[in-house]
């Protein structure tokens, strides 16, 4: 496959809705920035995003694709499902995100709680500040608020020292099964894609995963090396699922804007496109 074709995508793109940076329209500007013909917005529990990036990209040749990412347990680990060309504007789907987003925000609570008891001052407001009102409100946030305050000196550092799944100040939050997380996307006649497997480190979920209707593997993401791809690239063929890759940029979320840095061929998406005529 050739990775540099001149035609290239971005599967996997935050927005401020969740835990990007990035508004809307900054997202659809860099996107053009970066000579892509497609991206698909996949907040995390959220798709209040799409429409106004549909309508920046507006008189542009950017398609914008719609998207969300789940997160999922599997076998007492956290694994991550992104859903593109989802049908999203069905009712039982919106109230579903609502009810956990309300989750997001009393687990921020009992976070913000927990690090209060370290004798750290951070607030819930000094939080919800930097998240769109209704929005996903997650870790990035929490770690955000700590470091714009000067109690961490970086993201990373927030996470190491508080926030991450074996710090202090650690709540596990509601989530849902795979098998719930791929039958939503299945039932929006969407295409349920595992999340940056090589970051979840456990292929051996993947036939669990494919029993429930699992469709495609992101092999292509900012965080898989070529080795990693060519991996992912050769389970996809095994189990004959599709393929899928995007950068996850979470505008300057982690550092620096992400998109443009993994070359997706758009001929990944025509396929999603054709496989979903077919399937649904």
């Amino acid at each position: 496959m050739n990775l540099f074709c001149k035609k290239n995508i971005d599967l996997h793109v935050h927005t401020n809705f969740s835990d990007g940076t990035f508004t809307p329209e900054e997202v659809v500007a860099y996107a053009i920035k970066s000579k892509l013909s497609a991206i698909a917005i996949t907040d995390h529990d959220c798709i209040d995003g799409i429409v106004p990036c549909e309508l920046a990209a507006q008189n542009t040749d950017l398609e914008i694709i719609s998207g969300v990412e789940l997160s999922a347990e599997i076998n007492d680990f956290e694994i991550h499902i992104v859903g593109l060309l989802i049908d999203y504007k069905q009712d039982w789907f919106i109230n579903k995100l609502k009810e956990i987003r309300l989750a997001r925000l009393e687990r921020m609570k009992k976070m913000i709680e927990k690090i209060n008891q370290l004798g750290i001052d951070i607030k819930l407001e000094e939080v919800k500040v930097l998240c769109k009102d209704d929005g996903a409100i997650g870790r990035l946030h929490l770690a955000r608020a700590l470091f714009n305050k000067g109690i961490t000196s970086s993201l990373r550092e927030a996470f190491d020292r508080f926030i991450g799944a074996n710090g202090p100040c650690y709540v596990k939050r509601f989530i849902l099964s795979p098998k719930e997380v791929i039958e939503m996307i299945r039932n929006l006649n969407g295409i349920p894609v595992f999340a940056h497997p090589g970051n979840m480190r456990h292929d051996e979920a993947i036939p669990e995963l494919i029993s429930y209707g699992l469709m495609a593997l992101e092999a292509f993401h900012t965080d898989h090396n070529q080795r990693k791809s060519q991996h992912y690239t050769s389970l996809a063929k095994k189990y004959n699922l599709l393929l899928s890759g995007g950068s996850d940029c979470h505008g300057d979320g982690k550092g620096f804007p992400l998109m443009g840095r993994v070359k997706v061929p758009y001929k990944i998406l025509e396929k999603m496109r054709k496989t979903k005529n077919i399937e649904f």
